[in-house]
């Protein structure tokens, strides 16, 4: 069985930087788990580190896809997975990092197998969801009521997406999903999780905000703009990315941009918890990845994983 650490946690956690040192302290290379650090030019927003600050270790799934382009959970696991195999055939220890959690979810436990994206159904949904804000929601709650009361009827993604699989395959999702997904085998897998004090974090969210705002997030925008991408394309809808066009479309002030997108940055932070928190096989340690003690302690814990592996 190989051995794979994987890094979890919310926003702001110091997970890239507890990755990076576990790949230094033991012979390996880090896989993003980040559905936004894979998009070029999205780099001041994504906190991503500087290729100076990587001291040498190999990251993958950064930059590998232009702002326009569709990535989905699928070509995540995919992809990844050619990349783990690659990384313990070479002999050393696959690191996976991020915070989206549904990716960590989907590349060790798999993906079921249901229909692939249909873009003209997709677009009549969202006419039809324009027309009648919530009619998607209503619509998902007649086809599968257990799928519609565990979705948000905000969580428009989700529900198009529920509502896709229903109409194409001819049966609740909640049914296809029962049927059981393609885990990842022949790997042994250590979850840690991040889980700073929550008061801390928030401080730490607002003023990685504020250094965003002052260290060129709104020119980084511009300058995407410029290269001919729209303000639609999907990156633009993260935090902060999302509250500088409306600045510079004159719909929000500086100080109102920053208000927001601290906001915002903090209730997604808060969110991330309430999925790991669900997450079986995490292990928790109270603190940040960048904080010594911290990574002494979570190299004894590697150190013990390794040797039983």
């Amino acid at each position: 069985m190989k051995p794979v650490v994987a890094v979890a946690g919310p926003t702001g956690a110091g997970k890239s930087e507890l990755a990076l040192r576990v790949a230094e302290e033991f012979g390996g290379e880090v896989i993003s788990c980040d559905s936004l650090q894979i998009y070029r030019y999205f780099d001041i927003g994504t906190a991503k580190l500087p290729a100076a600050e990587m001291r040498g270790i190999p990251h993958h799934l950064i930059n590998i896809l232009n702002p326009d382009e569709i990535f989905t959970a699928g070509e995540f696991v995919r992809r990844a997975r050619a990349i783990l195999l690659r990384i313990s055939d070479s002999g050393k220890l696959p690191v996976v990092a991020g915070g989206t959690g549904f990716y960590l979810r989907a590349l060790f436990e798999g993906l079921f197998q249901g229909p692939s994206r249909d873009p003209a159904l997709r677009e009549r949904l969202s006419a039809r969801e324009r027309r009648r804000p919530g009619s998607l929601h209503r619509l998902l709650r007649r086809f599968d009521r257990a799928a519609a009361t565990r979705i948000h009827p905000h969580d428009q993604p989700k529900v198009t997406r529920a509502l896709e699989i229903c109409l194409l395959a001819r049966r609740p999702v909640t049914e296809l999903y029962g049927r059981g997904r393609d885990a990842l085998v022949d790997y042994r897998v250590l979850k840690l999780g991040l889980a700073p004090d929550r008061e801390l974090l928030y401080q730490r969210l607002d003023e990685r905000c504020r250094r965003m705002f002052e260290g060129g997030l709104p020119e980084e925008v511009r300058a995407i703009l410029d290269r001919g991408f729209r303000a639609d394309a999907k990156p633009f809808e993260a935090h902060g990315y999302r509250q500088v066009v409306q600045m510079l479309r004159g719909e929000l002030d500086r100080k109102q941009a920053l208000f927001y997108a601290q906001r915002n940055t903090r209730n997604y932070a808060k969110r991330q918890m309430t999925w790991f928190r669900k997450e079986s096989g995490i292990e928790w340690i109270k603190g940040f990845g960048d904080e010594t003690p911290i990574q002494e302690a979570i190299f004894d814990r590697v150190r013990r994983f390794l040797i039983n592996s």
